[in-house]
């Protein structure tokens, strides 16, 4: 529904959640690079352990800039949400990543890299979802990405239970339990940016 203000709404909020958007992608990159070689993980979750803290600034610098701010781009309670959403995705990337190190596994899996993929590709359709707030004419362009979020958390199901019933084929007990935490952090995530996507579509509804 469309609104006059004799104010204009704070812009700064779209740059925030552009550049955590962007984060997100960034993050999820290093992970799909993770799945796919064992080349250098430490190395790799030190710089996911950068990203994550970059994602904590970019949410404390937008919560400290909606208590500043009079009029807002979106409801306060939507900006909030938008917020931390967006900051679960990245924790649990990083969380899925750091599990590599804790329960020292040496060699990933097929399926592991299949859902850090689709992990990656679910970042870079919110990224594309977050560059049409800026523009009210655009935030009906928002929900094809949605749709799409939703698509690949399916895919991200189907995969987990394929990968799940693979491990307990293989009747390894240690490399189930091992692999079984990995696996759970991964869909995590996915289910993380399917809540993103369930934010964004609520803010098309509301303001389109």
């Amino acid at each position: 529904m469309a609104s006059f203000q004799l104010i204009p709404a704070e812009p700064k909020f779209y740059d925030w959640f552009e550049k955590s958007a962007q984060n997100l992608v960034d993050a999820a990159t290093l992970l799909e690079t993770m799945f796919a070689s064992e080349q250098d993980w430490p190395g790799r979750v030190a710089q996911l352990t950068e990203l994550e803290h970059q994602g904590d600034f970019i949410t404390h610098d937008i919560f400290d800039l909606l208590h500043k701010t009079f009029v807002t781009p979106l409801d306060p309670p939507e900006i909030e949400m938008l917020t931390s959403k967006l900051d679960d995705v990245i924790d649990f990337i990083h969380a899925a990543a750091d599990s590599l190190l804790i329960y020292r596994i040496d060699k990933t899996q097929h399926h592991a890299h299949e859902l850090a993929k689709l992990i990656l590709a679910s970042t870079k359709e919110i990224a594309q979802a977050i560059g049409c707030l800026r523009d009210k004419k655009r935030l009906n362009s928002i929900l094809p990405h949605v749709h799409e979020i939703h698509r690949l958390e399916n895919e991200a199901d189907r995969i987990l239970r394929t990968a799940i019933g693979d491990l307990v084929d293989q009747r390894d007990v240690f490399e189930l339990v091992r692999w079984q935490e990995v696996y759970q952090l991964l869909e995590s995530a996915s289910d993380r940016c399917e809540d993103v996507a369930d934010v964004l579509r609520t803010v098309v509804i509301k303001y389109a």
